[in-house]
């Protein structure tokens, strides 16, 4: 679905947060990326969540990240616009469930209309959480996102943003939460609990798949020669935090792909004809997010770049 392009300003795509969960450096982590951001090697990065506009004017976020609030402070095109309480962010969208995707929905409890858009789920998880009532649906109305079906996002009142995203179900996992303690939850499933989104913005479209535990040759097909693409570069390989003593965790058990390796996004993606790739949701002891290492010089050279908060992506 492409929407007609009536706006004299083009549309813009902002990265609010690159990180995966946790943001980088992690509070709680000491790992040789973290130390040296914490040094000032590299720019720090919140957890994941894009803001759109198709007018420059009014926006919608793509998840909302626990550090909502310092991304809004960080982006003066979410600031107020004017005197009194006002935002200009009129819709959030939501890819899954994960503490990272939703917490910064408490953030937004001040009373402002916006709708809010998600799998039925979601929604689901959502309702089952009494703090979520702080978000008065008669002023955040939550409407629902159909798997492999277009959907026009409107704001509160139902004004159209001139945004539109088709979300899909990439192989995944279920939220950490969700998941039975002492049980190894089945991985690869694509189900409403790990979407992605095809967006389309006026006379331009891109891929947001932040979590994806797999690449099969359907999801391939479906992002071959899309003008951008922003892909899970959780992990350099599958048992970097292993490796590094922080978990006993591999990253396929957590429900994302490796980078690097056989079978990993560098391979499936080599001959795609997407015209920008980039990674984002990169996890606090990836080395590529550090730009003297190796592994950043091997994902450049491949054509990626890596996301970091406040990269621009369609402003021109």
């Amino acid at each position: 679905m492409v929407l007609s392009d009536g706006c004299a300003t083009p549309p813009r795509v902002r990265v609010l947060g690159a990180g995966a969960g946790g943001g980088s450096p992690q509070w709680n982590c000491n790992c040789e990326v973290c130390a040296r951001i914490r040094r000032g090697d590299g720019p720090r990065r919140t957890q994941t969540s894009l803001a759109l506009s198709a007018d420059g004017e009014r926006w919608a976020l793509i998840n909302a990240a626990p550090e909502l609030g310092e991304q809004v402070i960080g982006c003066p095109s979410l600031h107020p616009q004017r005197k009194g309480r006002h935002s200009p962010i009129e819709a959030v969208v939501l890819t899954g469930g994960e503490v990272d995707q939703v917490a910064g929905l408490l953030t937004m409890r001040e009373g402002e209309s916006f709708s809010l858009y998600a799998s039925d789920t979601v929604h689901a998880t959502l309702d089952e959480s009494v703090i979520f009532d702080v978000l008065d649906p008669r002023g955040v109305p939550r409407r629902r996102l159909t798997l492999d079906e277009p959907t026009q996002i409107r704001d509160g009142d139902g004004r159209a943003l001139g945004i539109a995203v088709e979300p899909f179900a990439v192989p995944g996992k279920i939220p950490l939460y969700r998941e039975t303690r002492g049980q190894t939850p089945e991985i690869g499933q694509s189900t409403e609990h790990n979407i992605a989104l095809r967006i389309d913005l006026g006379s331009t479209h891109f891929f947001f798949i932040p979590c994806c535990a797999a690449v099969p040759p359907w999801l391939q097909r479906r992002v071959a020669g899309s003008p951008l693409l922003l892909f899970d570069g959780t992990l350099w390989h599958d048992e970097e935090l292993i490796e590094a003593g922080l978990t006993e965790k591999t990253g396929r058990r957590m429900g994302h792909i490796s980078i690097s390796g056989h079978q990993g996004v560098l391979e499936k993606f080599c001959d795609s004809r997407i015209q920008r790739k980039v990674f984002i949701h990169i996890n606090n002891s990836n080395p590529v997010l550090l730009d003297d290492t190796e592994q950043r010089r091997k994902v450049e050279e491949a054509g990626w770049e890596v996301a970091y908060d406040g990269m621009e992506l369609l402003h021109r």
